[in-house]
């Protein structure tokens, strides 16, 4: 049974439940957005808030997270993180008023995001050699895709019948269970750094910031986020503003298609990056810049269309090149990082992201009664075009001075 099921890929099996959990919790909230604001008497800009203040506090505290994942338990961080954020999403379904929803979505579900990435991710790396390195990390990454595709179905469905609150007593006593059979499976890390905080912290830094290829893969991921996280908080009512489509077929269409679309992106991405690095060691970095530059004209068309049809083949477009950026999202980052800091240096690149990221749920909340959802959707597919330009100058001038020798 070993041979046919070893723990390297027993452990993704298990990440990959709860990185489901983690992007269902989140995503319940944006598709059960139009029904919450009605709720509360909640303003387009408010509802726009609570997504910023999450992306905001999830940013702050990874650099926190990555430490602990450097000089920690991974295995502990991880289920404390998944308690936690599933505690938050049962008591979301409590709120009565902005102030509650800041605090559970930000403070307590953002935080315990922030805690999950770094650790999940290095434990992935230290139990799978370069050869099926990235072909893990995507495989846990492909789970993101089904939490968003899953959980918004089923949320409208137990909004319909229930109402929104019980959505959120449902997922989150799901993760809550998960975090205690994480607890029982999961083994102890086989790799731990005995470095004091003080050098890690120093050396981790040092690392990140002397790395010019780090900063620049760090300057594409934020406008890779900032374009992103708009597109999930706010696609499910940008549909239903658009075509009129009741709230379970908007969820469906704003999860189902560009998700669907990314887990094959995520996988072909990976396998070809895997495959080609030792014949070109910037493979990655290519596959990166295909994404972007090939998903932003569809991200545009998303905003542009004014048939349905065409827009869901346009998400379908911009999902499926979303997946091959992000399937060596942070691969690329291994590969000029050394092991004992990448933790760290992940919690730093993804840090700088959402500090980016973090205004363009609020700024589209802001910018509706002026240029609408749609107009948007193309403002956030031509960033996602000028993000490509920090990865074509890693390939140019930095990444052959940078990259560690394997």
């Amino acid at each position: 049974m070993k041979k046919v099921f070893p723990y390297k890929w027993e452990l993704v099996f298990w990440l990959f439940i709860a990185f489901f959990f983690n992007q269902a919790d989140r995503q319940i909230f944006n598709v059960l957005l139009p029904e919450i604001q009605a709720d509360l008497g909640l303003t387009a800009s408010q509802m726009g808030l609570v997504g910023t203040a999450l992306i905001l506090v999830n940013g702050l505290l990874l650099p926190v997270a990555g430490l602990l994942g450097d000089r920690f338990s991974k295995k502990w961080i991880i289920v404390g993180a998944l308690l936690l954020w599933s505690t938050a999403t049962t008591f979301t379904g409590l709120s009565m008023g902005l102030p509650a929803l800041i605090l559970l979505r930000s403070v307590a579900t953002g935080g315990g995001e922030a805690f999950y990435s770094p650790s999940a991710n290095k434990l992935i790396s230290e139990n799978h050699p370069e050869s099926s390195r990235a072909t893990a990390i995507s495989i846990h990454q492909v789970a993101l895709y089904l939490g968003f595709i899953l959980s918004g179905v089923l949320a409208t469905m137990i909004a319909k019948s229930f109402g929104w609150r019980h959505a959120f007593y449902i997922f989150g006593g799901s993760g809550i269970v998960l975090a205690g059979l994480m607890a029982w499976r999961i083994r102890p890390d086989s790799i731990t750094s005995s470095v004091p905080a003080g050098p890690l912290i120093k050396g981790g830094l040092k690392a990140f910031f002397t790395s010019r290829t780090a900063w620049l893969l760090a300057l594409a991921c934020a406008g890779f986020q900032f374009s992103g996280q708009a597109f999930l908080m706010w696609m499910p009512a940008c549909l239903r503003d658009s075509f009129g489509l009741d709230p379970t077929a908007a969820a469906f269409d704003a999860s189902f298609y560009p998700q669907m679309a990314s887990i094959i992106g995520v996988l072909a991405g990976a396998r070809l990056a895997d495959r080609s690095i030792a014949r070109n060691p910037k493979s990655r970095l290519r596959v990166q810049t295909i994404g972007l530059l090939a998903g932003a004209p569809f991200l545009v068309l998303v905003g542009a269309g004014k048939a349905l049809p065409l827009v869901c083949f346009a998400m379908t477009g911009y999902g499926l090149f979303k997946g091959m950026y992000d399937s060596n999202l942070f691969a690329s980052v291994y590969d000029v990082i050394a092991p004992e800091f990448r933790a760290m240096a992940t919690s730093f690149m993804m840090m700088f992201s959402y500090l980016v990221a973090c205004i363009s749920p609020w700024l589209l909340g802001a910018l509706k009664p002026a240029i609408g959802l749609s107009g948007g959707m193309i403002l956030m597919g031509l960033v996602c075009a000028v993000s490509a330009i920090p990865l074509i100058m890693a390939q140019r001038y930095t990444f052959h001075k940078d990259r560690l020798q394997q």
